[in-house]
């Protein structure tokens, strides 16, 4: 599932905001740009539920990023990773 349009996006603990690099990985191994999937891993589904600020480096819920969603329901990602 990739992100259909750009969002406003930015760590809640320090304000930093993404640049589009390939910052995050998974205990697979993939690394991307977590937020061009809302937190799924594009290689194994994993989906991810907190992020990591690369810059301030502390966790935040994943969905806390996004400044301009109402909800992102992770749980329907997770949803649909269990019925394949």
């Amino acid at each position: 599932m990739m992100a259909e349009k750009e969002h406003m996006i930015q760590c809640p603990k320090c304000e930093w905001q993404p640049d589009g690099g390939s910052y995050w990985s998974c205990e697979c191994g993939q690394v991307w740009n977590t937020f061009a999937t809302y937190g799924k891993c594009p290689s194994c589904s994993k989906v991810h539920r907190q992020t990591q600020c690369p810059m301030c480096h502390e966790w935040s819920p994943h969905p806390d990023w996004y400044l301009d969603l109402e909800v992102l329901d992770i749980s329907v990602l997770e949803e649909k990773e269990l019925e394949k």
